[in-house]
């Protein structure tokens, strides 16, 4: 027996992410949001079931929250569960589950977790992009999820909202953002390269912070004309000088 998790789009039902395990555990759960929140973007919000591995609060918060909770409550993310004994809160991901159970009986059983990774594969594209839904007026899921978009989490700092997007640095020292409708690579620096960042977002400017020192390691000015945009020079501290 093995264990999948998927993560989908409440609005559009769009599948965007897909996974098969030995056994789903809090920090697969955390793992594969954080995958699908840097290729899709943070949502404001999540809704999952009352299981521990999404929340603890029916544990009474022994230990705290748990992974899951802690990192999306420092994302900005507002975390909904559904009522107890009623599963009916999440009726999308229940249909969801229906559908994908039907199309994995209709075809012969995987012998391998990779080989029904592949399975899963080829279910989420169908699934996106071959498959109209009626409650989507006969639109896939895919030209519902494109048709519109998409809320993201806020933060008010320094009397502005920030957009707040979790990303890594790639290898040349950079993050790739979507603004004014064409993709821009954000100058982060080399030195910085896999470093785990928050991107705060408000009009034209962005900070970026290191998730794990908390420290801001770059800040920009965005400008329409250009693809990549440059960090801003920061200005060294005076030097101390005799008293």
């Amino acid at each position: 027996e093995v264990e999948i998790i998927s993560w989908l789009d409440d609005h559009s039902r769009f599948l965007l992410h897909i996974s098969v395990h030995a056994v789903v555990t809090a920090p697969i759960v955390t793992t594969t949001f954080l995958t699908t929140a840097r290729e899709h973007g943070l949502p404001a919000s999540t809704l999952t079931d009352n299981g521990l591995i999404y929340t603890t609060r029916f544990a009474n918060y022994k230990g705290g929250p748990n992974h899951f909770e802690h990192v999306i409550a420092s994302l900005g993310v507002k975390q909904k569960n559904g009522h107890p004994g009623h599963p009916q809160t999440q009726g999308k991901i229940e249909r969801f589950h229906q559908t994908l159970k039907k199309w994995l009986a209709a075809r012969p059983d995987a012998d391998t977790i990779d080989a029904m990774q592949h399975v899963l594969h080829t279910f989420q594209h169908v699934y996106n992009h071959e498959r109209p839904h009626r409650s989507l007026a006969r639109r896939t899921p895919a030209e519902a999820y494109t048709a519109l978009p998409k809320d993201q989490p806020s933060i008010e700092l320094l009397e502005r909202h920030w957009r707040v997007r979790h990303d890594i640095v790639d290898p040349g020292g950079t993050i790739t953002v979507r603004w004014a409708g064409k993709l821009r690579h954000l100058g982060i620096g080399r030195a910085h390269r896999g470093t785990d960042i928050v991107l705060l977002m408000a009009g034209r400017d962005t900070l970026v912070i290191d998730r794990t020192t908390g420290e801001i390691i770059a800040e920009h000015h965005l400008d329409e004309t250009r693809d990549y945009q440059p960090k801003k020079h920061q200005r060294p501290l005076p030097k101390e000088g005799p008293l």
